[in-house]
């Protein structure tokens, strides 16, 4: 057996070692081999030399990610674990550009590897769809990036719609007109604005039509120039409704399709118009598809749970 010591110097062991010392209790589970102390700002290794090095060299990685990012969160440790270590540093390294710097100092930028995925394939090609589960960032990302592109002047306007199905709910029986009944529908659209724009200026841009938010419905008949759209709960478009959507790109556009194919609202009798697109627009030159799973939640970690035990489940 062989001991090693560590001294954290460039980053707070508090931060790094988790309330509760939740993060090193979640190292200790990767690493049953090896006996981890954390005594102030050193942490004593105690196990097989050849552990000890594999398990530095993991370390290292998460002291740098948090050291870069100035947070950590159990998804943050497990996607380095799970990573070899150069695919991790790479992905740390392409993480490094800032999308949009957000209101009270927020800073966005893509924290998982098809967050980054996402974002490359937004330059590379002028339609992405971006399909996966709940909680991994798809929204707020292809808002980054649409808020990014209004700032840097590359296009005119933003987007922003969503199919206004009722998910066990009855719309025609909610109060108010009928903005105020489709506002709840279109929140999360509102959600990533409000982290990125200036209260004021989004108000102003929001009158003056620079940017739209309105239910897909609303779309037909246009022909959407100079903007950056985005489709979000993609699933519950029906089959004709997604072609129209996808027709009315036009000149200087750029099209980022959300949707979670697990979670169609849609009436049994109606196929969803994501799936069958997927199955239609895969080879198409020009379209980027980019597949999010569980590895990519950034919520709490018991979402991440859930979508791993609903998908594992055999419970119909």
């Amino acid at each position: 057996m062989k001991e090693k010591e560590i001294k954290i110097t460039t980053v707070d062991p508090v931060e790094l070692f988790g309330v509760n010392e939740s993060h090193l209790k979640l190292l200790r589970e990767y690493f049953p081999t090896l006996t981890l102390v954390a005594r102030g700002e050193v942490l004593k290794i105690i196990g097989k030399a050849s552990d000890i090095k594999v398990f530095e060299n993991k370390f290292k990685l998460i002291v740098a990610y948090l050291l870069k990012f100035k947070e950590l969160t159990t998804n943050n440790i497990e996607r380095i674990l799970q990573s070899d270590n150069d695919t991790a540093s790479r992905n740390n390294e392409s993480s490094d550009e800032v999308l949009v710097f957000g209101n009270n100092g927020l800073v966005i930028k893509p924290k998982t590897a098809n967050q980054r995925k996402l974002v490359d394939s937004c330059k590379k090609n002028d339609m992405v769809f971006a399909i996966g589960p709940a909680g991994t960032g798809k929204t707020y990302i292809a808002v980054a990036l649409a808020v990014k592109a209004l700032k840097n002047r590359e296009v005119r306007r933003i987007i922003l719609t969503r199919p206004a199905v009722e998910a066990g709910e009855n719309l025609g029986f909610l109060p108010g007109d009928l903005k105020e009944k489709l506002d709840p529908y279109l929140q999360p659209l509102y959600d990533g604005l409000r982290d990125m724009i200036p209260g004021d200026k989004l108000r102003s841009y929001i009158e003056e039509g620079i940017i739209q938010i309105a239910p897909l419905a609303f779309m037909r008949g246009r022909t959407l120039d100079n903007a950056f759209v985005i489709l979000d709960e993609a699933q519950n478009a029906t089959q004709s409704q997604f072609k129209m959507f996808l027709t009315r790109m036009g000149k200087s556009a750029k099209f980022i399709v959300n949707g979670d194919v697990s979670q169609v609202d849609l009436p049994k009798n109606q196929p969803s118009g994501l799936i069958q697109a997927t199955k239609i627009l895969e080879k198409i030159s020009g379209i980027g598809f980019i597949y999010f799973d569980s590895k990519d939640v950034v919520r709490h970690n018991l979402v991440k749970k859930i979508i791993e035990a609903y998908d594992t489940s055999k419970i119909v």
